[in-house]
This record gives C-alpha cells, structure tokens and sequence, in this order.
C-alpha cells in the first residue's frame, strides 16, 4: 500500500472539466489539471466536450482499485486516463465533493466538517448555466450531493435507491438533453462503514458500481455518436478499516485521501 500522498489535489478537477466543455472556471476554482485538458485536446482534435457524463461512487480509495482491479474490470476496461488524486481534509463527503465542484478549498466553499449545507462559492454548475449549458445532478435522498448544490437553477432527480437513480440516469441518457450528468452511487461506502472495505458485502457493492458504469457507457458509446462526450469514473474519498472490522475515513492518511479517477472520451462520429 503507497505510504505517500498523490501530489496532485482534487481542487485541479473542476478547472478541467470546465475547460473540457469550453466554459469559463468557477470564480475560486484552483489551476486546471493539465493532465485531463492534454488528454481532452488529443481526443477532441482541440475541440470541446458538449456532453460529460461523471459516475461518481462513493469512498473507492485508491488501494481498494490497486488490490481489487478484477472487481473493477468493466471501469478499467472502458476508460484510458487514470489521474490520480489527493483528497481534501476533512476526507468525509460533503467536503470532498465541494472541492470537486467548485475547485475550491474546504475552508473557501465552506464546509469543513460532515454537514451539508448549500454551497453558496461559485460552482461548476453555474458556470456551465451561465454558459447556457443544462447540467443534472441524480442522486440518493438525504445524500450529500442531493443537498450540497441546490438553489441552482438546472435539474435535480432524488430518488430514495440506488436501482432508481441508475435507472433515471439510463433514462436520461437516452433522452440526451444534459449537457452534463452526475451520477452518485452510495452504495459502497454504506456497506463499507458496516462491514469493513473489504468485506465481502461491500466488495459486492464495488462491482455493482463497475458493472453500473459499464451501463452507462454503453448506452452512451449507443446514443451520444453526434457528441464529443467525456465520461468518467471520479469517487470523493478513500477509506479504512477499523476495530471491529468496520471501515471509515475522514483521516490525514494515504488510505482516505489518495484515490484514481478514471476517464475517456469519445470524439463525435
């Protein structure tokens, strides 16, 4: 297990993706990942994306995807760009996804702790309604990012199971009327916390998430031909074992703050 911390910080990804999609950053968002806008102009022949579609599972760390890779096979087969990540502290969910999405540190988009106001920071999300672009968030009742980005005028589909938000999600895909799609999936992390990261319920729930993906990006590789479209596989946290055989995170520690996202893009036609 890496016993150092990646030296990239996930403040860098939401820079990107604004680039990726040719709007201007969040007003607070740190320097873009050169990483993700090289690979983006390569694929897109210095184009841009018009439609990003981010699956984003909750506490993956980067050690599970390194140990476990054959739970992982559909994720790792249909991407090619593997950018490693430094989470932000406190490493717990509403924080690191604040960070994602408005490319800001903790103690800027402000929350510092396991609560889950409205962010009020700018955020990847107006910056995409400012440009005219239609986002979607799809998520789980009561979670973190079904509650963190409110307020904004774009589309929010709650449903109370994973089995109905991956279900909207199919839908909207199909429907191809977002620019952008996020997609969140708990259902790893809440099997972790109970029964440890690699118990063998929440393994199960880690290629329910692999195979979830491989969904989307088929009906994506199916239904976006005429799209230059970015998809990727982008989680928030890592995470560890504990006494008792449970699992948790929120730690300064390489276990809960290194993780990998995985993307690729298509190139319309």
């Amino acid at each position: 297990m890496n016993d150092e911390f990646n030296p990239v910080s996930l403040d860098a990804l939401c820079a990107s993706l604004a680039y990726v999609m040719g709007v201007g950053a969040p007003e607070q968002a740190a320097p873009a990942d050169a990483r993700l806008n090289g690979y983006a102009d390569r694929v897109f022949g210095g184009g841009k994306a018009d439609r990003v579609f981010l699956y984003n599972p909750d506490a993956i760390a980067q050690w599970i995807y390194e140990k476990y890779p054959s739970l992982m096979r559909e994720a790792i087969a249909r991407t090619e760009l593997r950018l490693p990540y430094r989470t932000v502290m406190p490493s717990v969910t509403p924080v690191c996804f604040g960070t994602m999405y408005t490319g800001a540190q903790p103690e800027v988009h402000g929350i510092r702790r396991y609560t889950k106001p409205v962010i009020r920071t700018d955020s990847l999300f107006d910056a995409l309604l400012r440009a005219g672009k239609r986002p979607a968030i799809v998520a789980e009742t009561d979670c973190s990012l079904s509650k963190i980005f409110l307020e904004r005028g774009m589309d929010y589909y709650i449903y109370d199971t994973v089995g109905e938000v991956n279900a909207k999600a199919a839908e909207l895909i199909l429907e191809d009327r977002h620019d952008f799609i996020l997609v969140y999936n708990g259902n790893y992390d809440a099997l972790m916390h109970r029964y440890g990261p690699e118990g063998l319920e929440a393994l199960c729930e880690l290629r329910a998430n692999s195979a979830a993906f491989e969904m989307f990006d088929a009906l994506i590789r199916a239904h976006w031909t005429g799209h230059n479209t970015l998809v990727g596989f982008a989680m928030d946290h890592g995470c560890h074992e504990i006494d008792g055989g449970c699992g948790s995170h929120g730690l300064e520690m390489p276990e809960d703050l290194n993780i990998v996202h995985l993307y690729r893009g298509y190139p319309r036609g």
